[in-house]
């Protein structure tokens, strides 16, 4: 077995993390996704680095932008709203229970096109880090508060980007 999956199971052995809904930290996005991102299950709380998982937000018309994990696979579930993913080029229709598995370098991207309805997906990376992105790249939210006005992405996004292995994006977002 992979020696740094070794140390993680060793970290995490016993160690059991249940967190509620409006529990941990959740990131206003900016455009063009927009809504927020919020990790449940990452590795400051479970001792776990091999993985990370959360639950992303897009409001209607909102859109997660091109681009891929050079080192990690992402695994993403629909749980409410309607859409669609590209994957290498490829749109799937996105409903309830629309699984996506990308492996490394796979650019996607994912669009809620409903015109009154949030898409809401769960995302588990592996390893972890997705967090840290939403975290670089948001703004503090405390659940249940109005949405602020649309934002601007920071102009270092893609240094951000490049630093935490992700690939194929671009300032402007195609």
């Amino acid at each position: 077995m992979n020696s740094l999956i070794e140390t993680d199971l060793e970290t995490a052995r016993g160690r059991a993390v249940v967190m509620q809904p409006g529990e941990g930290p959740s990131w206003w996005q900016p455009m063009p996704a927009n809504g927020h991102a919020e990790p449940k299950l990452v590795p400051a709380d479970t001792g776990f680095g091999a993985l990370s998982m959360g639950y992303q937000t897009i409001p209607p018309g909102g859109r997660v932008r091109p681009h891929s994990h050079g080192d990690q696979v992402e695994l993403q579930i629909c749980f409410r709203g309607r859409g669609h993913v590209v994957a290498d080029g490829e749109r799937h229709r996105v409903v309830p229970g629309t699984a996506c598995f990308l492996g490394p370098d796979v650019k996607h991207e994912i669009v809620n096109e409903s015109g009154d309805e949030d898409l809401v997906m769960m995302w588990l990376i592996s390893p972890a880090g997705l967090e840290d992105f939403f975290r670089a790249i948001g703004r503090a939210r405390t659940p249940g508060e109005p949405a602020p006005p649309p934002f601007e992405r920071p102009a270092d996004v893609v240094a951000v980007e490049r630093g935490l292995g992700m690939n194929d994006t671009t300032a402007s977002g195609r």
